[in-house]
């Protein structure tokens, strides 16, 4: 048989339209890609001996879209070895070292699964409820608009991002193996395409179920879970002037009286970016804490169909038509923008397609706002965190609280806009408490002036009409009018009074980082203290607080040998 001669890896890129790519049967859709490829590498197709989709992604720029697929090849005979391997987690059940993990986010958990891995037993402790129990607080929430400080969308097994849209991108891709992420993931439930999309997410669906199965496969192997069990004080224990391991102090939320004790030589601090509670205790025992910039702003709700003529460039056509059809069977689009106003940064984050808004406030007093999405991203909503970028320097006020001073800040901002939601609330003769969120129209805002009437929304606590011009900090407010007609300029369309404005979006990542060691990944003068995650200030999103976990639980491994 005649050779090909080449080296691997081999990749190419092919080009499929959407409608080869959604209506096809996926044989088809395999003989298609195979004959481009070959045209592509002008080699014959006889010649390719294994071909596999690695990414796919939909650009619709240039008002025409195409599916870009890159394919991995193999030639003469040769296989492409297996797309992820199946990962090794050890029997831990006696095995003698242990590390504690505060948080059960996806930084704690992917610590976890990497501690089994190197034969090292997690020990988790998780101040929320199970995914399940945290279903039926949030309806309880929602319902009584009475928050639980425990369970809520913030806190509670697998964190904040059990209910999110679920992204599995990133820009951390440097600090890890993202693959290693999305492969233990596939491996707990998740579907194989997230190997392979460009803009990958699970839904808020689907993630209770693989996260339910991680705890299972933790346990399983000899570590330990503690849910509802909140830590409130950490001692390190020393021998000869050094410290040599750290007693966790904690107790049950449940109703159980009496402390809980846990010893180990590591602790990974990865309680996600609302837990207070755990900048507090640094603070007061003077251990390593800095003011880290973070942003704030609104989520903006379009109707999903405006988004999508938008980004796909669709006429407004009849539902016969080719562009009607086209739309039906193409994803609920997304966005992405970013701008600079007055030297700071105004950007859209955790944009959600066919998403709904939530309440994610963890205490009674405050106003906060997110948004998440199913698999399917079928809603009639398109949702997405509006934000300005807000360093240390710029707030002035707080002075006082040191490195704990954009906390405060943003604790104010929160409270302020809660506190203006009862009054109206009150004055109407409605119910308080209330979690209704503060609304406004897009244009309305950028002009200044109240909504004298709201659109529907997808967020189920309701809404009241308010000036967010006025309410918003005077350094948030202005960015975002400007940043608004800046996005326009590129989406014409994007500003336009069906577009809803509700605040705040105030817990886009912490305003606090816990200073480590970059090397040793350690808390400075804290041996064996591993902050992590999100709320140490390293991470933002699933995947980079997971890729966080994985790293130091690598770091306990190699100082352990």
């Amino acid at each position: 048989m005649e050779k090909i001669e080449s080296n691997a890896p081999l990749q190419a890129e092919v080009v499929m339209e959407p409608a080869e790519v959604l209506t096809l049967p996926q044989e088809q859709q395999r003989e298609l890609m195979l004959k481009r490829l070959a045209r592509r590498v002008q080699i014959p197709a006889r010649f390719i001996s294994d071909f596999r989709l690695v990414r796919r992604s939909l650009d619709a720029r240039g008002g025409k879209m195409l599916y870009k697929c890159l394919l991995r090849y193999a030639t003469n005979g040769a296989s492409l070895p297996p797309l992820f391997p199946m990962p090794l987690y050890r029997d831990v059940h006696n095995a003698p070292e242990s590390a504690i993990i505060v948080g059960a986010g996806p930084a704690g958990l992917f610590a976890a699964l990497h501690l089994l891995k190197k034969g090292i037993k997690p020990i988790i402790i998780e101040r929320g409820a199970d995914v399940h129990t945290r279903r039926r607080d949030i309806a309880q929430m929602i319902r009584t608009s009475v928050v639980n400080p425990n369970s809520n969308y913030c806190f509670g097994e697998g964190g904040a991002g059990t209910f999110s849209d679920g992204k599995l991108y990133t820009r951390s891709t440097k600090r890890g193996d993202l693959q290693e992420v999305l492969s233990q993931l596939v491996h707990f439930g998740a579907e194989e395409e997230i190997m392979v999309e460009a803009h990958p997410h699970i839904g808020t669906d689907k993630l209770p179920t693989i996260i339910e199965n991680i705890r299972k496969k933790i346990v399983a192997c000899g570590g330990e879970f503690h849910l509802s069990t909140i830590m409130y004080d950490l001692l390190p224990q020393s021998e000869g002037g050094a410290i040599t391991g750290w007693r966790v102090i904690c107790k049950k939320i449940n109703g159980e009286s009496g402390e809980l004790e846990f010893l180990s030589k590591n602790v990974i601090l990865a309680a996600g970016h609302s837990a207070k509670e755990i900048y507090q205790l640094f603070y007061q025992r003077g251990w390593s804490l800095e003011a880290k910039g973070f942003a704030m702003g609104v989520r903006v709700e379009h109707p999903q169909q405006l988004i999508n003529r938008l980004r796909y460039h669709l006429k407004r056509e009849p539902g016969g038509s080719p562009a009607g059809r086209l739309e039906r069977m193409l994803p609920a689009a997304e966005y992405s923008a970013v701008c600079q106003v007055d030297g700071r940064g105004v950007f859209s984050f955790c944009m959600c397609p066919g998403g709904i808004l939530v309440p994610s406030m963890t205490e009674a007093g405050e106003m906060v706002l997110n948004g998440m999405s199913n698999s399917g991203r079928d809603s009639k909503w398109a949702n997405a965190g509006v934000v300005v970028q807000i360093e240390p320097e710029d707030i002035h006020s707080f002075e006082e609280y040191g490195p704990l001073k954009l906390l405060k800040f943003q604790e104010a901002v929160e409270q302020r806009i809660m506190s203006y939601c009862r009054e109206v609330e009150q004055a109407s003769g409605g119910r308080v408490p209330t979690i209704k969120a503060p609304a406004q129209r897009m244009q309305d805002f950028i002009n200044g002036k109240e909504s004298v009437s709201l659109p529907k929304s997808s967020y189920m606590a309701g809404t009241i009409s308010a000036p967010l011009h006025k309410l918003l900090p005077k350094l948030v407010a202005k960015r975002l009018k400007e940043g608004f007609k800046e996005f326009d300029r590129r989406m014409r369309g994007y500003c336009t009074n069906d577009a809803l404005l509700l605040a705040v979006e105030s817990r886009t990542s912490s305003p606090v980082r816990i200073l480590r060691n970059p090397e040793t990944l350690q808390a400075p003068g804290l041996p064996g203290i591993y902050p992590c995650g999100e709320g140490a200030g390293y991470s933002g999103g699933i995947v980079s607080s997971a890729i966080d976990g994985i790293n130091a639980a690598e770091a306990i491994a190699t100082a352990q040998g």
